[in-house]
C-alpha cells in the first residue's frame, strides 16, 4: 500500500521533497541531488517532522556516498528530533547505504500504521479528538504518528480539533488539510482556544506526536505541547503522545538534557511577506517544550501502549523485543 501523501520521493539519483511550506495553496516538489541541498531543506523546512527529518537525512547520505562530510552537516541541520541522528547511526552502519535507506523509509512507514492501529482503540466512538502541529503522512514517510491514531480510529466517526500551532502554522496548513483530504471533520482553532474549550467540555481526548522521549518518558514536542498537557491534567482528558521507537533515546535521562531549538526571530514577527510587530522589539522563538511524564496518561508506540510511563516501563519495552 503506497502512502496517502508523498512527503519523500526517492528517485535513485535525486530525492525530491514536498515542500510543506508552500501547502495547501501549491504542492511543488523540491529537489536534492546532494547531502548539503537535503541538510538545507531540512533547515528551511521544506521538510519537517521528526520520522521524515530521519528518512530524508538517510537519503541525504546515500545522495553522497557515504561521505564523512555528509553526516556532520546533516547532523547540523535540526538538533531536536533524534529520528535525525538515529537514522545517520544506522546509516554509518550500513554496509549498502540505499538498500539501509530504503528499509528506513518502509520501517517508519511500518511502524506509523502499527501504532496508529494500537492507539486507536484508545479513542473513544464519536470522540471530540484535539492534536498539536502536524504528525501526519507530511511528517513522516507518509503515514503519521499522531494523525496515524486518528486515521486509524476514523470508522469510529470522530472528529477533530486542531491547534493552528503559532508561530509556523503546521496545524493550520497541513494538518488542517490533511484531515480535509481524508474527510475527517475538523475544526481549526487559535492555540490559545485550547483551554476555553476544554473547561467547556468540548474536549474527549489529546493525542500529539514527539520528536524526542528520554529515558524517562519525558517528551519534547511542538512548542505548546507543554501548555497543554497542564490542561489536559487539569480536566481530566487523557493525554497520549504517539511515537516510533526512533523517537525514543535512552541516552537522555531526562527532559531537561534534551536541546531546545531556537528558530528565526521572523517567524514570530510576521508570516510570509507581512510584518505585524514593530521593529526593534525582543524576540524568542523556542521551537519545541518538553512535557514531564507525569503529566502523560500513555506513550504509543508500534510495540504496544505503555500508559504513566516511566524509566522502568520505557526500558522494560525497549528490551522486550516484542
Amino acid at each position: 500500500m503506497s502512502p496517502a501523501v508523498e512527503p519523500i520521493r526517492w528517485k535513485g539519483d535525486r530525492l525530491e521533497l514536498l515542500d510543506q511550506r508552500l501547502l495547501p495553496e501549491k504542492a511543488v516538489y523540491v529537489t536534492c541531488r546532494t547531502a548539503a541541498e537535503v541538510a538545507q531543506a531540512i533547515r528551511d523546512m521544506v521538510v519537517r517532522g521528526a520520522p521524515a527529518i530521519g528518512c530524508a537525512a538517510a537519503f541525504g547520505v546515500v545522495l553522497s556516498g557515504g561521505a564523512p562530510e555528509s553526516y556532520e552537516v546533516l547532523a547540523k541541520s535540526r538538533p531536536t528530533a533524534v529520528n535525525l541522528f538515529w537514522a545517520l547511526e544506522r546509516m554509518r552502519k550500513a554496509n549498502n547505504l540505499e538498500a539501509e535507506a530504503r528499509a528506513i523509509y518502509d520501517e517508519d512507514l511500518a511502524a506509523n500504521r502499527a501504532l496508529g492501529s494500537l492507539g486507536a482503540k484508545l479513542i473513544p466512538e464519536r470522540a471530540r479528538v484535539m492534536t498539536h502541529c502536524n504528525t501526519g503522512a507530511l511528517a513522516t514517510a507518509g503515514f503519521g504518528t499522531a494523525l496515524g491514531v486518528i486515521r486509524s480510529a476514523k470508522d469510529k466517526k470522530i472528529s477533530v480539533i486542531a491547534n493552528e500551532t503559532r508561530p509556523y502554522l503546521q496545524g493550520a496548513r497541513l494538518t488542517a488539510w490533511e484531515l480535509v483530504q481524508e474527510g475527517i471533520p475538523c475544526t481549526l482553532i487559535t492555540d490559545s482556544m485550547a483551554g476555553h474549550l476544554m473547561s467547556k467540555g468540548e474536549v474527549d481526548v489529546i493525542v500529539v506526536g514527539a520528536d524526542r522521549i528520554a529515558a524517562n518518558g519525558d517528551v519534547a514536542n511542538k512548542i505548546g505541547t507543554y501548555t497543554l498537557a497542564v490542561l489536559a491534567k487539569r480536566h481530566g482528558i487523557p493525554f497520549y503522545v504517539a511515537a516510533p521507537l526512533s523517537t525514543f533515546d535512552p541516552s537522555m535521562p531526562d527532559g531537561s538534557h534534551i536541546s531546545i531549538e531556537e528558530r528565526p526571530a521572523a517567524e514570530v514577527t510576521g508570516y510570509g511577506e507581512k510584518r505585524w510587530a514593530p521593529e526593534g522589539v525582543a524576540v524568542r522563538n523556542p521551537a519545541f517544550d518538553v512535557t514531564p511524564a507525569e503529566l502523560i496518561t500513555g506513550i504509543i508506540c508500534e510495540k504496544g501502549v505503555i500508559l504513566s510511563p516511566n524509566r522502568e516501563k520505557l526500558q522494560a519495552l525497549i528490551s522486550s523485543g516484542v
